[in-house]
């Protein structure tokens, strides 16, 4: 019997890691057009070069808050949707993309039907005006007190600015035959020529001046040899300076060619050309095209997601262990929180690659890295123990945490430019690394002791043995996070001597962290001390979950000091409920122990003529 259940769950593990890697054997062709290698191309945007895929990816997030887009028969792809934008805009402004939720929002627009939250740009298009008005007055607001409708406007007018120019990167909207005007310019443009004398209308000029204005990204690469990113242009800028000087750049006919196959509906036409520009670019560009291509990759089997859905079953897993099967479903649920890992590992390990820095460069790689190091540590907690505890607690982190990485990557890019208080490889590697470090262990802490409560107050299944393990977990995590905050905020110290000329500024981050260490240190000496026993010991470390979630997150929306990000006001919501729901975690953890299903009370001594009779 244990055999086959053992075969059962090794099957689980199996399917797990056929899913992560399933994307890679699906092909992208849509209507015959090779849009899968047409994602790989690639382009600068932010300040870094990334393959089309990512920009198409990164700005149906932006816009509808998916990477897909659902249409009658079945789902477009972000990169599908994104040629449509670019090369078919008539079409693609018939796609019900920009979400309205909000009443007030949907009246500015004329409409009235709480039913109807999806729209297209041909929807609002008659409402473009009003919409950037609006959109002006609520951004002269501070961000801390606009209402709800003025967030709304102002995400509208953004996600509406952003098709705009998508729309308007390779060639005007609307355009029929770009490749037909590109070849008109060749035909009468000479290097002699000048603007004034070379046959192009005014129309055509100012046509021009709007895409190098209006474009999105930067297609057009720098001329061979250069590989300065620096030296990307503009459709728009390209096509112009070719007028003035006479030497057109040979992507320049490739994006343009591509963009009438497309739009004439022409595949074999589309994939020849893209044959031909992948070819020429890998030739004189190969580091991009390769970077290019993993990353491609990578948006293709998303890993993090996988490992967000994985770590989830695992919790599952592990939980049922304390139910039934335990060491079948505890095996397994180890076994599987290892490949989680790796595939966890593995994302890290490519966003460093990709980025060129180490694992820690802003909000969203903090919680990644930060899921990364609980779960590791919950590893060895489960290497040791064997008890499902470091299974159960680390896949509950790395959940979560994972899943607020999806929610912060809807903001774009997660591998943007670098901010200025963090553009230095070596403190990353040190500070910020040893931080992050801190704040995972201190949540491990955490996490463990909502274990101890949550067991011990809900079900009878916390026995004395398992609830003295849960102890010494938490007190030798504790241990490790007051040592890695510590050192890090020294770190942080040192950096900011070097950087701002001086060690310490009671800016909030700094405040934050220092919050860290001192109450690490208080948990400790109240320990020490005996001032708290076993269960205070975990009344103390769930507190810890709200001081760390408030110095990761909470000082980054004070909107002051050289640490903030700006003001959340859909993240602020949650993070309060957190820290309530943190507090209620603590009060039942300070209810008498009579009042637990599990029974931790230590048996009472006989009083002492019970004991006299006993022995007579």
């Amino acid at each position: 019997m244990r055999k086959s259940r053992s075969w059962i769950l090794w099957l689980i593990v199996g399917l797990t890691i056929v899913s992560v890697l399933a994307p890679l054997a699906q092909h992208d062709e849509r209507d015959g057009f090779e849009m899968q290698k047409f994602g790989r191309l690639p382009v600068l945007l932010n300040g870094r070069i990334k393959p089309l895929d990512t920009v198409a990816r990164t700005s149906l997030l932006i816009i509808q808050g998916k990477q897909t887009l659902t249409i009658e028969h079945g789902e477009m792809t972000a990169i599908d949707w994104l040629a449509e934008v670019m090369f078919k805009a008539s079409e693609a402004d018939r796609r019900k993309i920009f979400v309205i939720r909000s009443p007030e929002t949907q009246a500015a627009i004329g409409r009235n039907d709480p039913a109807e939250k999806y729209f297209s740009f041909l929807d609002l298009s008659s409402h473009l005006q009003e919409i950037e008005q609006q959109a002006d007055l609520a951004q002269k607001v501070e961000a801390q007190v606009r209402s709800p409708f003025q967030r709304d406007i102002i995400k509208l007018f953004e996600r509406l600015t952003l098709y705009h120019r998508l729309q308007n990167t390779l060639e005007v909207a609307g355009t029929e035959n770009f490749k037909a005007q590109i070849d008109d310019l060749l035909k009468n443009i000479h290097p002699s020529q000048v603007p004034m004398n070379s046959g192009i209308t005014a129309e055509a000029l100012q046509s021009l001046g709007f895409l190098a204005e209006t474009g999105y990204f930067f297609p057009i690469p720098p001329v061979p040899p250069n590989d300065d990113p620096l030296q990307w242009r503009k459709m728009g800028e390209s096509v112009l300076q070719f007028i003035t000087a006479g030497d057109l750049h040979p992507a320049v006919s490739a994006w343009a060619t591509m963009a009438s196959a497309y739009a004439a509906n022409d595949p074999a036409g589309f994939n020849a050309e893209l044959d031909r520009y992948s070819d020429w670019v890998r030739e004189h560009f190969p580091n991009r095209v390769h970077k290019a291509g993993v990353e491609s990759v990578f948006n293709q089997l998303e890993p993090f997601y996988s490992a967000m859905i994985i770590y989830l079953l695992i919790f599952i897993l592990a939980c049922g262990s304390w139910l039934a099967w335990p060491q079948s479903l505890g095996r397994c649920a180890y076994v599987l929180l290892v490949v989680t890992f790796v595939i966890h590992t593995a994302g890290l390990i490519t966003r460093m690659y990709l980025e060129g820095r180490p694992p820690v460069t802003n909000l969203y790689s903090s919680a990644v890295f930060i899921g990364w190091g609980a779960v590791l540590l919950g590893i060895l907690l489960e290497r040791f123990f064997r008890n499902g505890i470091g299974s159960a607690t680390a896949s509950a982190i790395g959940f979560l945490t994972l899943l607020i990485a999806h929610h912060l990557s809807l903001d774009g890019d997660t591998m943007e430019m670098m901010r200025a208080v963090l553009d230095t490889n070596a403190w990353l590697a040190t500070h910020v690394v040893m931080v992050t470090l801190g704040y995972a262990s201190t949540f491990l802490a955490g996490f463990l002791a909502l274990t101890y409560i949550v067991r011990g107050a809900f079900t009878p299944s916390l026995d004395r043995a398992t609830a003295n393990s849960l102890a010494r977990m938490v007190y030798g995590i504790v241990c490790f996070a007051t040592l890695f905050s510590f050192v890090g905020t020294i770190l942080g110290g040192i950096w900011a001597d070097q950087s701002w000329g001086r060690f310490w500024g009671w800016d909030p981050k700094e405040n934050g962290a220092a919050l860290i260490v001192l109450w690490n240190a208080i948990i400790l000496h109240a320990r020490w001390g005996g001032l708290v026993r076993q269960r205070g010991l975990m009344v103390l470390a769930v507190f810890g979950n709200v001081v760390t979630s408030w110095s990761w997150f909470g000082v980054n929306m004070l909107g002051i000091g050289l640490h903030s990000y700006g003001f959340m006001d859909s993240a602020f919501p949650w993070l309060i409920g957190f820290a309530l729901s943190q507090i209620l975690f603590m009060l039942i953890g300070m209810l008498p122990l009579h009042t637990w299903r599990s029974q931790l009370e230590a048996p009472r001594a006989p009083p002492v003529r019970e004991m006299t009779k006993v022995s007579a």
